[in-house]
């Protein structure tokens, strides 16, 4: 199998040879990226991805080997074997290059890759230290490199450095390199005999490829793997982009230990999700353990779990939790026709089966949609009359034996509403088993609706399921119960997506607003603005707040109270200050112009108490009614600038109750966040009271989007908390704002 040779480092050439393994943990660093090119949105991001053409990375004509080695002992000479094998499969031409070798293996050997008589598409470093070996490709002209060697930013901080040096030599040189600390994955055997789309693999730990490798053994199709290692220069973005155009690529499926670039990803996502073409992904570091073992083992940052969560969501990148997921999902995404509706009959010889996987199922979201009583009467033509066809359907047992299974399975598929049928198996019992799986596989090949069997003898070897269902090309075939709802899930989800998809970016601004301006000379660089200096932001974007004044004296304050409508609010304001209520420095129904003068001379002290430093006390109309909301904008060091909405007030400390999006984002995507709120009820109106302005609440998020792409890093923090939303078509009001500037 290729990529299986371990041995030890030895003195081969120039330096001592890498001995490549099969697993030689990825680790990327954080490094400028060149792959993203094309137009730049107004915060000077890039809107398009150049995509390399690999075409010759992964069918180059001719190959140099650099270091390749027949002699026994020496780790290079098993991959040199194995490259050799690799390029009669692909019809490449093999050059070995090695200074001191006349012949590796029957191939003329040359002692430079400059001295090779015809032009190389691709060069494999068997070398310990590829650094040197990079100009002498550049001026050969060579497209691709391939880096084994290991020791780089997976090490720490020197071999960061060693990383960064490399990474510059292979910009200055034009070629595109994969690796260092990859393997020989790319140079896999394929099985050729395997028909339909196919999926394509990237992975940044090769290890974690092999059980979607092996799904060839059960009749899935692979096309390609991409085993990323550091990512010095080529990365994850740049394969997803190019196998999203490939016409034989039926889903991605990705292992991601660290993004190195968010916004290449982003794009290259994008790209995937105008194609149609469905990315499914196993990214590490959900938890503070596993984010720590991530960084340690990449040598780069993981990114906030919850923000790539939320990225990969936005952009229809299906995650899933474990390999075993990635590979049943990534298969039948690969396989399966488009649905012709959304809902799930499940069918079963046992009542309890059914409403056991019935229950996961809904759980889960999946639409279980009674069958019409026409169809139930139907269906009881061929089941006992006291057995439930209303979905799930139990048919008892017997009919599977005979003529009835087959008619009993074509009712079900014939029903409009449904476009999946399921039919979990729970072990063998022959021969009733057998022609069950029979007749759904047959089935299958008779519709375009999906058909999923759920096989759970834990043996495995049944000829009904090595031989009936695995050899069906259009069934879907499942060992657990988990695995076949997340799959089915994520099938109907990428298809609702991919449907009403529209690229972001297609959009996104590229000149600055009317409100940039203003905000600019509102900015303070290194400062937090006070309340009052917040809101003139806001106001500047659009943002509504209440009427209100900024006063110095206790008579300003009574005079400001009149214009601003009693009864009112009464804030300190000032840079810094965070938390007003916990230090009592906010007032609220006052209702008499003696309450505006105590409250203004009882705020002045407690000021200067808490030696705060104030510009002023605010006199704010008092809003009282209406859903608290929060809106704010952070930045995360892997995609920069992010959009954040959720419940406000205390309740967004107590509950955690928010959505993320990664501008930009258009207006669906604003209201596909308060749809993931638990707390989303509260907008349409609880315990008799009215709904309230949800179109007035998406204007606010997307007005805060505008200003977190225009301003950019000089913002590098946005709370409004709360912003109360009023009933249906009375707006939003920011109540509350923090600003920090850079």
């Amino acid at each position: 199998m290729l990529g299986s040779t371990h041995g030890t480092l030895t003195t081969d050439f120039r330096a001592r040879v890498v001995a490549c393994g099969e697993e030689p943990h990825a680790a990327v660093v954080s490094l400028p990226t060149a792959s993203a090119r094309g137009g730049l949105d107004v915060s000077g991001r890039p809107l398009h991805l150049t995509v390399p053409d690999l075409d010759r990375f992964f069918r180059p004509r001719s190959v140099a080997v650099v270091g390749a080695s027949d002699a026994e002992g020496r780790p290079n000479t098993g991959i040199t074997r194995q490259l050799i094998a690799w390029a009669e499969r692909v019809g490449a031409r093999l050059h070995p290059v090695h200074p001191t070798r006349r012949t590796v293996f029957g191939h003329a050997c040359f002692p430079s890759v400059a001295e090779i008589p015809e032009p190389v598409d691709l060069a494999v470093l068997l070398v310990a230290d590829p650094l040197p070996v990079i100009e002498e490709l550049g001026e050969a002209k060579v497209p691709f490199a391939v880096a084994f060697a290991s020791g780089f930013a997976e090490t720490g901080e020197a071999g960061a450095a060693a990383q960064a040096r490399l990474a510059a030599a292979v910009e200055r040189s034009g070629l595109r390199l994969l690796g260092p600390n990859t393997n020989l994955n790319a140079f896999e055997k394929f099985q050729e005999d395997l028909e339909g789309p196919a999926i394509a693999l990237i992975t940044q730990s090769g290890h974690q490829g092999r059980p979607l490798h092996a799904l060839q053994e059960l009749g899935i199709r692979l096309s390609h793997w991409a085993p990323t290692g550091n990512e010095a220069d080529l990365e994850t973005a740049d394969f997803l982009a190019y196998f999203a155009q490939l016409p034989e690529v039926g889903a991605i499926a990705c292992y991601v230990e660290g993004l190195k670039d968010g916004r290449s990803f982003l794009l290259a996502a994008d790209r995937a999700a105008r194609a149609k073409v469905p990315v499914v992904a196993v990214k590490v570091g959900r938890t503070e353990a596993g984010a720590r073992t991530a960084a340690s083992h990449t040598g780069k940052l993981t990114g906030a779990d919850q923000v790539v969560d939320a990225a990969m969501r936005q952009f229809g990148v299906i995650r899933v939790n474990g390999l075993d997921e990635l590979q049943d999902t990534a298969a039948l995404l690969a396989r399966a026709r488009p649905p012709q509706a959304e809902g799930v009959a499940v069918y079963s010889i046992s009542g309890g089966t059914g409403a056991h996987f019935a229950d996961l199922a809904t759980a889960a979201g999946l639409a279980l949609p009674a069958l019409s009583p026409e169809k139930q009467a139907e269906l009881h033509t061929w089941i006992p009359e006291y057995l439930n066809v209303a979905n799930p359907i139990d048919n008892g047992g017997h009919p599977v034996g005979d003529w009835r299974g087959r008619k009993i399975i074509d009712a079900i598929l014939a029903d409009p509403s449904v476009g999946v049928l399921i039919c979990p198996i729970t072990g063998p019992f022959p021969p009733m088993s057998d022609r069950l799986a029979q007749d759904l596989a047959d089935a299958a090949e008779a519709t375009d609706k999906l058909v999923c069997v759920i096989w759970g003898s834990p043996v495995g070897t049944e000829e009904a399921y090595r031989t009936t269902l695995l050899g069906s090309s259009r069934l879907a075939t499942f060992r657990t119960f988990g695995n076949c709802v997340t799959a089915v899930k994520a099938y109907l989800d990428h298809h609702r997506f991919t449907d009403r998809y529209r690229s972001p970016f297609e959009d996104a601004p590229r000149t600055p607003s009317p409100s940039f301006r203003k905000a600019q000379g509102l900015l303070r660089p290194g400062q937090q603005l006070s309340e009052h200096a917040a809101k003139q932001l806001l106001r500047a974007y659009g943002i509504r707040v209440p009427r209100e004044q900024l006063v110095t004296s206790a008579a300003a304050a009574v005079r400001a109270a009149g214009p601003v409508g009693y009864p009112v609010v009464m804030k300190a304001s000032g840079p810094r200050l965070t938390h007003k209520t916990e230090l009592g420095l906010v007032k609220v129904g006052l209702t008499s112009a003696s309450q505006v003068r105590d409250a203004y001379r009882e705020l002045t002290d407690i000021a200067r108490y808490e030696a705060v430093d104030l510009d002023g006390i605010l006199v704010c109309q008092m809003i009282d009614r209406g859903v608290e909301m929060m809106v704010g904008v952070t930045h995360d060091a892997l995609f920069g600038p992010t959009v954040t909405v959720g419940l406000g007030g205390v309740l967004v400390e107590v509950l955690h109750d928010a959505a993320v999006r990664v501008p930009p984002f258009g207006e669906q995507q604003a209201r596909d966040m308060l749809g993931e709120l638990r707390g989303r009820a509260l907008l349409e109106g609880v315990r008799g009271g009215p709904p309230v302005d949800v179109d007035a609440l998406v204007e606010v998020v997307l007005r805060v989007q505008r200003m977190a792409l225009e301003l950019g890093d000089d913002l590098t923090e946005l709370d409004i908390n709360p912003l109360v939303v009023l009933g249906r078509g009375q707006g939003a009001v920011a109540l509350d704002a923090l600003a920090v500037c850079r």
